[in-house]
């Protein structure tokens, strides 16, 4: 079975710079080119004009990369309402990828519960089943469905998300990355409504200035980050395990040793098929889960008509009052209690694969109303038979339906970890795009949903760590209990640790970006938060007979993923204080000191502002340079998807006659990258060649303004912490627009010619220059940056530096195989910086 439909994304740390002064004489503070104009000249008229040219968007779609709408919806960054026949089908996908761990609860839950409080009385049944069904209803459905849910990035779920979602509105990430330029993109920046504002600002004021807030924001996502993939390798064992374990009961000699090779070879083939994509597994576990909740939903309403349906009273919450009244050992139970919405997390975490609506319709529709008619028919058979506590699900099931049921329920087990797995992928590609996990490869599985992807690193990995797991604890009740007895709490640790981090993280949202009224967005820690530190407390008395396992696997995760974060920040750091000054690049004119031949050489590099310092090993070590050189910086903003006409911004450096250009790309979290060198360096080209036109436009634009007395628009240049000489008109916009085709687009071309028919001879001369360069070739200049603590630091920051950062440097995918260029024309150059 192929894979045709995989788009490869080489992923790119994420780059970093600084603020933008602009000076004319004197430092002016930050100022955009905008306000610049209007502070210079109060003419209505003059800055009516500038300003329709600065709002102007350009309607060509222009990429570097070959991945124009690939994936469908790949340049649009507003969410559009799906037509309702593909929101059903999703729906019905959902069902074999999200719910299937929050499905197969009902084989477990009453089990577990009684094994701590034995039934003595009804108060025991109907108390358990109120904690159940309250449960659901608060976590899942009250919680997720119709709080959490909402507030997605554009489509995209997860801690990161909502992170990422944070950003925007405050610079709280601790990588200096935000520029103002980055504000102007449409999708970066939400319409902030009017209530409450002075309380927002002050939040972010709050976060901006305070640099323990911001370490404290981040390690609290990196922690729920780490729990999630924590949970993706114990939940696929358990799984497994608890399915297989049922045969033990049905087969004679089916011991140990078979039970652990089974569930290794079942979970070979589980790993082995997620190449294929979230759409293609879907379409095949779907239909399982399909006929799973649907057998839930009929065994359950069979059971409650036939023994009892008085339990319905459990709608009462007053009996778990009387739940833990009577019994001492209550408290133990809720243990048990809190595996009916394990896999809830997932319903935000696998929302990229998906989309809001039709994880709600499939939770509200089908999945919440078969799990109480599961748990209720449970009930109303205790009610008459308490004995079959210990095996309540399989004894509740007609004779005659035993097996058929038997062998669904083995499926639906097996395959409940996909949830955890899809979201495992989620968490780790958005993690990457916001610089705090090492890049790997990425594989886009669909052209039709951007958020089905597949990471063959993190796939093998968690397949090696779930065999590991199964082979170790092989044979200890932790993990390979039989069915009657139900599986483990204490993996619960970490679903409820991440319900907690998201319970934060949306408050956050609410308070800052909502802006909702006060009292209600305190609520809504209160009510949930104080649930979820209930259970939690629970499931932590479960901490030394096992608990600590998904704790040790996410301290892993986190640990990765700070000194990832903390060494790319240094890094960063390092390369901004070593960037060469503009009058050092004055002092060498504009041969550079060497000689330029023809040709174009593209400089990677993680600056957006300044001359890299690597810049200067080039000049050192080749005996010439090329005619033109551009900086291109790939650039991961905090947006789920950056639109293809607001992408590249163009920005020259130095006098013209340096013919040195700075491009940097902009991309988001979900952007796929997918390019052909050919065709990148003739999209190149043509950009570069639109962008010296609009510039010189611009000037004749500003030489216009003049003569026509409406004010005076400098070309500023930058103080001294940066290079760039730039017009003010296209600061922060696209550089390579093409004038609107609208009347109104059409005025304000001729209004921006005026005096400019005749051709500009510097004009001719660069895009000569700039085809001729073109004709020769492009060189791909690379730079393999480390940095090494210093002699004087201290030893955990050099072990951290030098050893474990340096290793993750050196196996994260990096250089051409992220850029796909061809080796032939690749020049590196290594450099280290002390920090």
């Amino acid at each position: 079975m192929g894979n045709e439909d995989e788009i490869e994304e080489g992923n790119s740390s994420v780059d970093t710079g600084g603020e933008t002064r602009w000076v004319d004489g004197s430092e002016v503070g930050l100022e955009s080119p905008e306000q610049s104009f209007l502070r210079e000249d109060d003419s209505r008229e003059g800055y009516d004009l500038m300003r329709k040219r600065l709002a102007k968007k350009p309607r060509r779609v222009d990429s570097f990369d070959v991945e124009a709408m690939e994936v469908a919806g790949a340049g649009h960054h507003r969410s559009k309402d799906l037509p309702l026949n593909v929101t059903l089908g999703l729906a019905f996908q959902t069902l074999g990828v999200v719910y299937g761990n929050l499905g197969t609860s009902p084989l477990y839950v009453f089990s577990d519960v009684f094994s701590k409080v034995p039934i003595s009385s009804e108060v025991e049944v109907l108390g358990a089943l109120s904690l159940v069904l309250y449960t659901i209803a608060f976590i899942p459905l009250a919680k997720y469905v119709f709080v959490v849910l909402n507030a997605n990035d554009n489509g995209e779920g997860g801690t990161f998300a909502l992170y990422s979602l944070i950003s925007r509105y405050a610079s709280v990430s601790m990588l200096p990355n935000r520029q103002p330029a980055d504000e102007q993109i449409s999708s970066f920046r939400l319409k902030l409504p009017t209530p409450e504002l002075e309380r927002a600002l002050n939040i972010k004021e709050a976060l901006e200035s305070r640099t323990y807030l911001k370490t404290a924001l981040l390690l609290l996502v990196l922690m729920g980050t780490s729990m999630v993939i924590g949970d993706g390798i114990l939940t696929p064992c358990i799984s497994v395990m608890s399915a297989v374990s049922g045969l033990q009961g049905e087969i004679k000699g089916f011991g140990t040793g078979a039970l652990v090779g089974v569930s290794v070879a079942i979970l070979l083939v589980l790993f082995g098929i997620q190449r294929f994509g979230t759409g293609k597994i879907a379409f095949m576990f779907a239909p399982i889960l399909a006929v799973w909740f649907f057998s839930l939903g009929c065994i359950g309403l069979y059971n409650l008509v036939k023994y009892d349906i008085t339990v319905l009273r459990a709608v009462n919450p007053a009996y778990i009052y009387y739940f833990f009244r009577k019994n001492k050992n209550a408290w133990s139970a809720l243990g048990g209690c809190v595996l009916c919405i394990t896999g809830s997390e997932a319903m935000f975490a696998d929302l990229g694969h998906f989309s809001v609506r039709s994880i709600q319709i499939a939770f509200s529709c089908i999945v919440f109303p078969c799990l109480l008619l599961a748990y209720t028919g449970q009930a109303a058979y205790l009610m008459n038979k308490p004995s079959s506590a210990d095996n309540i699900f399989y004894d509740s099931v007609p004779s005659i339906l035993f097996w058929p049921v038997f062998v669904v329920a083995t499926l639906a087990a097996t395959i409940a970890s996909q949830a955890m797995i899809s979201a495992t992928f989620s968490c780790v590609k958005q993690s990457m795009a916001l610089g705090c996990f090492p890049r790997l490869k990425i594989i886009h599985t669909s052209k039709k949903r951007m958020g089905q992807i597949y990471i063959p690193v993190m796939n093998y990995f968690l397949m090696t760590m779930c065999i590991i797991v199964v082979s170790i604890f092989q044979s200890t009740t932790d993990i390979a209990n039989a069915y009657g007895e139900g599986p483990p709490i204490h993996y619960c640790i970490a679903e409820v640790g991440v319900m907690m981090v998201s319970t934060t993280l949306v408050t956050l949202v609410m308070l800052l970006i909502w802006q909702t009224n006060i009292f209600l967005a305190l609520c809504f820690p209160l009510v949930f938060g104080s649930i979820e530190f209930t259970y939690l407390c629970a499931v932590l008395s479960k901490l030394l007979a096992g608990g600590w396992l998904p704790l040790a696997f996410a301290t892993c995760f986190l640990t990765t993923m700070y000194i990832w974060n903390y060494g790319s920040v240094l890094k960063y750091r390092s390369e901004v204080r070593e960037t060469i000054s503009m009058d050092f690049m004055l002092e060498l004119g504009s041969t550079l000191g060497t000689v330029r031949v023809p040709g174009i050489g593209l400089l990677y590099n993680e600056l957006v502002q300044g001359i890299p310092s690597i810049f200067g090993q080039f000049l050192l070590t080749l005996p010439a340079i090329h005619s033109t050189i551009v900086f291109v910086c790939i650039k991961y903003v905090p947006v789920p998807v950056v639109p293809q006409e607001e992408r590249f911004l163009f920005r020259r450096i130095c006098p013209k006659d340096y013919h040195m250009f700075r491009c940097i790309t902009r991309y988001g979290y979900k952007d796929v990258r997918k390019e052909d060198h050919r065709v990148f360096e003739q999209l190149l080209a043509e950009s570069l060649e639109k962008f010296l036109r609009r510039e010189a436009e611009d000037v004749a634009l500003e030489s216009n303004l003049r003569a026509a007395d409406l004010g005076s628009v400098s070309v500023r240049s930058l103080d001294s912490g940066t290079d760039e000489l730039r017009v003010p008109l296209i600061l922060g916009r696209q550089g390579t627009m093409e004038e609107d085709e609208s009347e109104e687009g059409e005025s304000m071309v001729s209004s921006s010619r005026v005096g400019s028919e005749e051709i500009d001879p510097w004009l001719e001369y660069e895009l000569s220059a700039l085809r001729e360069a073109t004709e020769s070739g492009f060189t791909y200049l690379l730079s393999h940056t480390m940095v090494r603590a210093r002699k004087e630091s201290w030893f955990i920051k050099k072990l951290v530096i030098n050893y474990l950062y340096g290793f993750l440097r050196r196996n994260c995918r990096a250089g051409a195989g992220i850029l796909r260029m061809p080796h032939v024309n690749i020049i590196e150059v290594a450099m280290i910086y002390m920090v």
